[in-house]
């Protein structure tokens, strides 16, 4: 005879059963990307969905979500159940420069999410127009030096990840460049190689179909070693700005509330992509590398580390936004 203890025991048994993610059961997992189509971030996400879907054994379907810096996109994941079926690709602009810059977020990214896993690391690069007649670092501080404040950066739009990263490398460099913030990358690409702005910082993923074309040269890479894909580019440090060797990366994170076990099968399905050869050569080619592993809890530290390095340059920048 069953004990009403054992049916209590049993019902939390099928309840904590019927919480596990379904993946494989005509259920897909949504793999928010909080910036348009085309972007390192969504390269990223694309290059990644159909190997993990195979190994959740699940399918993944990539939905672009964009607006307000990625914030739209993260919000949403927030607003989500914490059920496994709907993750995020957090970057660094998300989660490092958005809370920096930002008086009112529509989430906290340490407390709104469950971390996964850190994906992969983006290095940034500091592109020209052709239409500037310079093609090496030094012909270009050169022209900075010569005209203060008369050659301008674009950015996607004022606290982005380019804002930042340019206002990085005028404090490194005790030069002035006037920052001209469009409403996002399409844009201030359209005006780096048009010719109406100057400098562009990129990450190489979303830059290197310029560079190769010839109608933007890229000038510096934030990464500690050469790239395979720019070898003939210097990084940054060696041109004496270590300060600069800051990459961007991006990760994959869940509402919050999400179950440990659930958790941990995510990040051990995306470390076992991630590191694959296959996966890593094709991420490679689109300058992108496969992060160092961490678990969640390691991820979530970096997190609130990158949260602090951004506020820094965000008060030297003065920037804050509503």
């Amino acid at each position: 005879m069953l004990t009403r203890r054992t049916l209590l025991t049993t019902g939390s048994l099928l309840a904590a059963s019927t919480a596990l993610p379904a993946w494989g059961q005509n259920r897909p997992l949504r793999l928010v990307v909080p910036f348009p189509p085309g972007g390192a971030t969504d390269i990223t996400a694309r290059l990644l969905a159909d190997p993990l879907g195979q190994e959740l054994g699940t399918t993944v379907v990539v939905d672009n979500k964009a607006g307000a810096g990625g914030s739209i996109g993260m919000a949403e994941v927030v607003r989500a159940q914490p059920d496994g079926l709907t993750l995020g690709v957090a970057t660094l602009s998300t989660h490092g420069v958005n809370p920096a810059v930002y008086k009112n977020l529509p989430y906290d990214p340490d407390k709104s999410f469950t971390h996964v896993a850190e994906l992969v690391r983006a290095p940034g690069v500091l592109v020209v127009s052709d239409k500037m007649g310079v093609k090496d670092y030094a012909a270009f501080l050169a022209a900075l030096k010569a005209q203060p404040g008369k050659l301008q950066y674009g950015s996607p739009g004022n606290g982005t990840i380019g804002h930042m990263w340019g206002e990085l490398f005028k404090a490194s460099t005790q030069t002035f460049m006037l920052h001209i913030p469009y409403r996002g990358a399409a844009p201030a690409v359209t005006a780096l190689l048009s010719g109406e702005v100057q400098a562009y910082f990129d990450q190489v993923a979303s830059a290197l179909p310029h560079i190769r074309s010839g109608r933007a040269h890229a000038l510096a890479v934030s990464w500690p070693k050469r790239l395979d894909v720019l070898p003939q580019v210097p990084t940054f440090e060696e041109l004496g700005l270590a300060a600069n060797n800051v990459p961007s990366w991006f990760g994959l994170v869940g509402p919050a509330g999400m179950r440990e076990d659930a958790t941990n099968r995510l990040f051990a399905a995306v470390s076992k992509v991630v590191q694959s050869p296959a996966v890593a050569e094709k991420l490679a080619a689109q300058g992108l590398y496969p992060s160092p592993l961490r678990s969640p809890r390691e991820f979530a530290v970096q997190v609130r580390k990158e949260v602090d390095r951004m506020q820094r340059v965000a008060r030297f920048a003065k920037i804050q936004l509503d």
